[in-house]
């Protein structure tokens, strides 16, 4: 895929979420990052109902914790973070190759000293009506990959 683009989810809890970026991720050749502890087990019926057949094709990748994802990635990979906390919103963001996409549980949202010590790098995703706390991550992670691959130059290449 042309991009490399990857969706870090850290510490996700609905399994249906998962599974729903799971298949989000294997439409656009990006790469799933997963951060324990999950809300889930692997196995869990609702992830793949909602990855459908397709979980068993989906690049995923497993960490025991944030600290042991950010050992396995290069030091200088482009992370891009995503809060309702961010305080510029993602359109103003320049994506790159090869990014990092995180976003947060879905009840907690990214730890606290995560978004502080990213907070150059922490956007959020436009709301209109303050009664909205946060749209949902699956939908989320869609607006911010397909932004990203706008932006990085879409190519039709279907297999």
């Amino acid at each position: 895929m042309p991009h490399n683009l990857n969706i870090v989810l850290v510490e996700p809890e609905i399994p249906m979420n998962t599974g729903t970026i799971g298949r989000l991720c294997l439409a656009t050749g990006a790469t799933l990052h997963l951060i324990e502890p999950l809300g889930f087990e692997i196995n869990d019926s609702q992830l793949k109902r909602a990855g459908l057949d397709y979980w068993k094709f989906v690049k995923v990748e497993i960490y025991p914790d944030l600290d042991s994802f950010f050992q396995k990635i290069p030091a200088n990979a482009s992370k891009v973070f995503f809060s309702t906390k961010g305080k510029r919103g993602f359109f103003e963001h320049s994506f790159q190759k090869n990014s990092y996409l995180f976003f947060g549980s879905e009840t907690r949202g990214l730890p606290k000293g995560l978004i502080e010590s990213n907070d150059d790098k922490t956007y959020r995703i436009p709301q209109y009506d303050d009664r909205v706390r946060s749209i949902n991550i699956a939908n989320a992670a869609s607006v911010a990959i397909y932004e990203a691959i706008r932006q990085l130059g879409y190519k039709e290449e279907i297999c």
